[in-house]
């Protein structure tokens, strides 16, 4: 999986001592997600950094990795799997190239030498590199279509800072590290613009998207966006196709020289990939599965509109029912509170937002994990994909002028989304106008099919909405807390062909059961136990221990006490000081929220020390 840095300046020597020292300091940021090598290549005006994650070619995959074409040297520094990188080797093959190693790396690097930029609409995988040309001194960097695998840009006077993620390049000393009101209403809105990033100046490579640099400047180019087009399949070659392109993507992704698990939830998307998998390995092995259960949760647990049953029954079914290899990893309300988990997944997501304890059960399941495996398949993104989302299914949000998660995410209820914060910034921020601005850019950016009936367009572009700018909170999560730990986690439902392929399926055989997912629960019929196929749609859990309560409420008197800290300049320190003098037992769960997304904010502000421009 891996991580990179580098720097780009036509106005420097890049090989001085002090430049190497800095170009080092940006590639040890990314340590968590390579922790296998390390390794800096550098030439006059470039140095390219890189952390290996070692998973296909334990030996042969070192990065970055350079080639002499004999008119300038060409090198790379990689992050992702490319999973038809054995077609495309044998292809370039047959085009006369010599390859030494095993690696997809490799790959990349010589379909780059022979397609150029091109080469992006080539790869099938999760990835994100940069290519150095020596022969032109320009810098290309890529992106995957569905931004799995994040990259990020800053640029210079003389050039630009590039990373997986914003703390190497807020490494470089070229870069501020300062958020304006921008920056924060992206972080406190709870939507993804694609290419933003929430720090000044920095960028996020646009998912499907490649940004070339040389010394004229940049330019970007779109390889990929979704399309509108005319499904012609009928209802059963529908789902005989979801079902084949499954077969091929859980195939291709199962490909790995490192022990390999899936993560299985009880939920009809982790379980239709972990019955694949097993399926495909057959007796030649029993694939691992895991799931994440909390201490006591049974005794605490109580069923709520989101929620109707617990977790663990089903995914120990379906473990059964497929023969996986399972363990149920439970953790207690305690680990969960630490403050250093909590600094953990804030430094991992380097954002001041996050799910709570969902982030910190998370990422403790991804570290667990990781001392047994070191690739994951995952089931998420069949929400976005397969329209699984209780919302989508409700009039009121179908037809709703706005993101329809925004009500479900709390960004606008008190004490939860804006009520956290000072009245004052609040009005600065103007929340509900930036995320009007937003939506209409999304609107009009939307592909349309002509011909459509109103509805049908409606539901096309509510989909839409939601593969580009909620599934990219949820992904880049996903990413973060998963590097943090050096777990790589695959997600098949990201695939394009099959984003693209039931995208342009109609709403009402995305829905010809009556319910959500109807292809995909189609699709895996004889895959899964019946309990589990008419099971609905469960989010990921949270904790209902008291304890945990308690924790954060000890953890906020602590901030509180320290009257220098920066977070109080920003939130409504009244509300603050009200949740913690109630017991445990008197804290909603609206309260919880807002006190976990307090704690949040100030502990980013505590990592980062960021520079607030708090006007326009």
């Amino acid at each position: 999986m891996c991580g990179l840095s580098g720097w780009v300046s036509y106005g420097r020597d890049l090989r001085r001592d002090r430049e190497q020292e800095t170009v080092a300091a940006m590639t040890a940021t990314m340590a968590c997600r390579g922790p296998d090598d390390s390794g800096v290549w550098t030439r006059t005006h470039v140095a390219l950094g890189h952390r290996r994650l070692a998973v296909i070619d334990i030996e042969g995959g070192r990065q970055p990795m350079s080639y002499d074409t004999g008119g300038g040297e060409v090198a790379l520094a990689y992050t992702g799997e490319i999973y038809n990188f054995p077609e495309l080797r044998d292809e370039l093959r047959h085009r006369g190239h010599t390859f030494r190693t095993r690696s997809d790396t490799e790959v990349v690097l010589h379909a780059y030498l022979e397609w150029g930029e091109a080469l992006a609409e080539r790869l099938n995988g999760m990835y994100a590199f940069v290519v150095w040309d020596g022969r032109t001194e320009r810098l290309l960097l890529v992106r995957d279509r569905l931004g799995v695998k994040p990259l990020y840009y800053y640029p210079t006077q003389d050039g630009v800072l590039f990373g997986s993620e914003p703390k190497a390049i807020l490494a470089n000393p070229y870069a501020e590290k300062a958020v304006d009101l921008d920056g924060l209403r992206e972080a406190f809105s709870w939507i993804r613009t694609p290419g933003h990033a929430v720090w000044r100046g920095m960028r996020e490579v646009r998912p499907g998207t490649l940004v070339t640099v040389d010394r004229g400047g940049e330019r970007t180019h779109t390889y990929w966006k979704l399309e509108a087009t005319e499904h012609t399949d009928d209802r059963a070659a529908s789902v005989a196709r979801v079902r084949e392109l499954l077969t091929d993507i859980v195939r291709r992704q199962l490909v790995t020289d490192v022990p390999r698990c899936t993560l299985l939830s009880g939920g009809l998307d982790s379980s239709a990939i972990t019955a694949l998998a097993q399926r495909e390995l057959g007796d030649s092995e029993r694939i691992r599965s895991f799931s994440v259960d909390f201490a006591r949760h049974e005794e605490n647990f109580t069923a709520d509109p989101f929620r109707a049953d617990a977790d663990a029954p089903f995914a120990k079914e379906t473990a059964a029912h497929c023969g996986t290899a399972h363990e149920n990893l439970v953790f207690d309300a305690q680990s969960m509170a630490d403050p250093a988990v909590r600094r953990a997944v804030v430094a991992a997501k380097d954002l001041p937002t996050g799910f709570g304890d969902a982030d910190n059960s998370l990422y403790l399941l991804f570290k667990a994990i990781r001392e047994r495996s070191t690739v994951a398949l995952s089931g998420e993104s069949a929400d976005e994909v397969f329209a699984g989302y209780k919302w989508l299914h409700q009039p009121e949000a179908q037809q709703a002028g706005s993101f329809p998660w925004v009500d479900h995410t709390h960004v606008t209820s008190p004490h939860t989304g804006t009520g956290v914060y000072d009245k004052g910034l609040l009005a600065a921020l103007d929340l509900p106008g930036y995320i009007r601005q937003r939506y209409a850019e999304a609107v009009a950016e939307a592909p349309w099919l002509a011909g459509e009936d109103a509805f049908e367009a409606r539901m096309r572009l509510v989909c839409y909405l939601h593969l580009t700018r909620y599934l990219r909170i949820l992904l880049d999560r996903k990413d973060r807390l998963s590097m943090a730990v050096g777990l790589e986690v695959r997600v098949p439902f990201c695939d394009h062909r099959l984003v693209e392929y039931v995208f342009n399926t109609p709403w009402s055989m995305k829905t010809f059961d009556g319910r959500e997912k109807s292809l995909l629960r189609a699709a895996s019929a004889d895959l899964l136990p019946r309990s589990v196929l008419e099971r609905r749609k469960a989010p990921y859990p949270s904790t209902r221990d008291p304890f945990y309560t308690a924790a954060l409420q000890q953890h906020a008197k602590e901030v509180l006490a320290d009257r220098g800290h920066a977070v109080h300049t920003l939130t409504d320190q009244e509300w603050v000081q009200q949740s913690v003098a109630r017991t445990a037992d008197e804290v909603d769960g609206t309260t919880r929220t807002g006190l976990e997304r307090w704690l949040d904010l100030a502990t980013w502000l505590e990592i980062h020390a960021p520079r607030l421009v708090l006007s326009d």
